[in-house]
């Protein structure tokens, strides 16, 4: 059955105000956070949108939750959903799912976080376990699709997945002050990217919009510098969450045109900003969701005004972490 439309189809401002009316009986309305101490290190104030505290741990509820309620109404009877994930986006669905009473079936990397596959796991979906090649799961989520009818919900390359993403955005700017410099999130594939630049367009806000990914996994920042899609053969970071080997098509034409820049972060520096929001902020998150965090931490983003940046997840593995002396 594949995806429920086609990922040609470019999602607009309008659809991230619609997904916030769908998505909101079903989702948290996460806090923004303030941190004398981290504005301090930053040299300027930061606003910390806490995604890490939203369902199933992550912002990935927004948009799986979009996908799966437009499925409910469109009223199409389906054997089951499938979604190809690194870990946050399969617990998104896997939930969504278990909440609609529709089967769901993740494909995951070998090396997805321990915490994650049990997570899916405990919401009733089925674990499909993908090769070493980079992108395997993506592909056995593909063919499950086409042999058992199930319908594909993509992490990130497809409007209502892009439209759900943005709504976070939506709640913070009723919180952030006049004189908002910048708006900075994690990139991966470019979902959140696509559907947080949409989003501040919805509220007439007229504020750059960051980007902000891992120095061994800077495909969009390669792809933007070139004007193209480019791929990365073997992405490495600590940030599990945000190793895509490219940004997909349709996120990078959103990306390319709306966002102001993407910065690179070295992992030492996301561990530096995981440490910070831990002992000062008191917030335990993930190293994909410090990210944007460590962009700003690290003077990565022009400006000395008030940022606001997506803390954008929280389930990370301390059996794989270890702390620098």
């Amino acid at each position: 059955m594949g995806a429920v439309e086609s990922t040609t189809v470019r999602p607009t401002a309008a659809d991230v105000l619609a997904a916030a009316d769908r998505i909101r009986p079903f989702v948290h309305r996460t806090a923004v956070l303030t941190c004398t101490a981290i504005d301090d290190v930053c040299g300027r104030p930061v606003l910390m949108k806490a995604e890490h505290l939203q369902k199933v741990g992550a912002y990935k509820a927004r948009g799986a939750t979009n996908q799966i309620r437009r499925l409910v109404e469109s009223g199409t009877p389906v054997p089951g959903v499938v979604a190809a994930s690194s870990g946050n986006h399969g617990q998104a669905v896997a939930w969504a799912a278990a909440l609609a009473g529709i089967p769901a079936t993740i494909a995951v990397p070998p090396w997805v976080a321990a915490p994650k596959r049990a997570a899916i796991e405990g919401y009733g979906a089925t674990v499909v376990t993908g090769g070493p090649e980079a992108e395997s799961h993506l592909a056995i989520a593909r063919d499950l699709a086409a042999r058992d009818g199930l319908v594909e919900v993509p992490p990130f390359n497809h409007p209502v997945t892009i439209a759900g993403q943005g709504t976070w955005v939506l709640e913070a700017m009723d919180e952030a002050p006049p004189d908002l410099d910048a708006v900075v999130v994690p990139v991966g594939g470019g979902g959140l990217a696509s559907g947080t630049a949409l989003g501040v367009e919805a509220v007439g806000r007229r504020v750059p919009v960051y980007g902000a990914e891992p120095a061994g996994a800077d495909d969009t920042a390669r792809s933007l510098a070139a004007g193209r899609v480019v791929e990365i053969e073997r992405p490495t970071s600590i940030a599990d969450a945000l190793l895509s080997t490219h940004p997909g098509d349709l996120t990078f034409e959103i990306m390319h045109e709306r966002l102001a820049g993407v910065a690179t972060v070295t992992d030492d520096q996301i561990v530096a900003a995981m440490r910070l929001l831990w002992e000062r902020a008191k917030q335990v998150v993930e190293p994909s969701g410090a990210v944007a965090l460590a962009a700003v931490a690290n003077g990565k983003i022009p400006g000395s005004g008030p940022v606001l940046v997506i803390l954008s997840g929280g389930n990370v593995d301390l059996d794989r972490f270890r702390f620098p002396a």
